[in-house]
């Protein structure tokens, strides 16, 4: 009878023929805790000794090698989507380019502030407030690509969705796919669809950054930037939108009339 310290205990028996690969053959069990030993001979009694750390006779399990290398293409893919994603932190909005300002905001300063916006909004009723602030982030991310495309550059509308959408989806096939790509693909046609309460308040906190934007260009740069006031009256979707749009004119209804004395 095989003789057991505190460290092993008796194992249940087997129903099937215990396979070895030499004089002491070892097998983990499903938890992995308990390493089943037994003598070559068929009358010796089989014990499990409790590991410490799970045994490894040098080989892999498909499965854990299949982990490590959706890991390791996971981490690979995530840091090339973020290097492409730093061309919006260096690539200036053309339309304060075409006007002439001198060190504009970039494309990644534009979204950041509306994500502020979406943040400290007040509540608005049926808005899933997490939702805006991902959908402002993302809203202009397939810039990264195709650039700051503006009015200015005759580009029919339909091109630019298409261009912009070719571009959004070769910047998810960089993230690798999955869960994470399909969200920012979601979250990006629903605003570009605006069809969504969150869309219509990101839209309109997309104009309102612009012409708030524009409020301090005017007062750094003594312009008068009326083009971006002009494009975006009578187009506020919320109220949210309306009151803060409101707000930026009156300011600079204020701040023109003051230059003038």
């Amino acid at each position: 009878m095989a003789v057991t310290s505190p460290a092993t205990r008796f194992a249940p028996p087997l129903n099937r023929p215990f396979h070895h690969r030499s004089a002491l053959a070892s097998l983990h069990c499903a938890s992995r805790n308990f390493l089943f030993l037994r003598n070559p001979t068929p009358s010796s009694t089989i014990v499990a000794v409790r590991c410490q750390k799970p045994l490894s006779d040098g080989i892999r399990s498909t499965e854990s090698m299949s982990r490590v290398s959706s890991a390791s293409s996971s981490v690979s893919s995530s840091i090339d989507f973020l290097t492409l994603c730093h061309r919006l932190k260096t690539t200036k909005r053309k339309g304060w380019i075409n006007q002439g300002i001198n060190g504009p905001e970039s494309i990644a300063d534009h979204m950041y502030r509306m994500a502020i916006m979406a943040l400290i909004a007040g509540d608005l009723t049926g808005v899933d407030r997490e939702r805006c602030i991902k959908m402002a982030i993302v809203h202009d991310i397939a810039e990264a690509i195709v650039g700051d495309i503006t009015p200015s550059d005759g580009v029919p509308k339909e091109e630019k969705s298409r261009r912009e959408k070719a571009a959004l989806k070769e910047m998810c096939e960089v993230l690798g796919g999955g869960l994470r790509a399909e969200e920012i693909t979601e979250l990006w046609l629903e605003y570009e669809n605006n069809a969504s309460l969150e869309a219509n308040l990101v839209k309109d906190f997309d104009k309102v950054e612009m012409i708030l934007q524009a409020l301090e260009y005017e007062a750094e740069h003594g312009k008068v930037l009326d083009e971006f006031f002009i494009s975006t009256a009578g187009k506020f979707q919320t109220e949210i939108g309306k009151s803060w749009a409101a707000e930026i004119n009156a300011r600079r209804k204020s701040q023109l009339t003051n230059r003038q004395r």
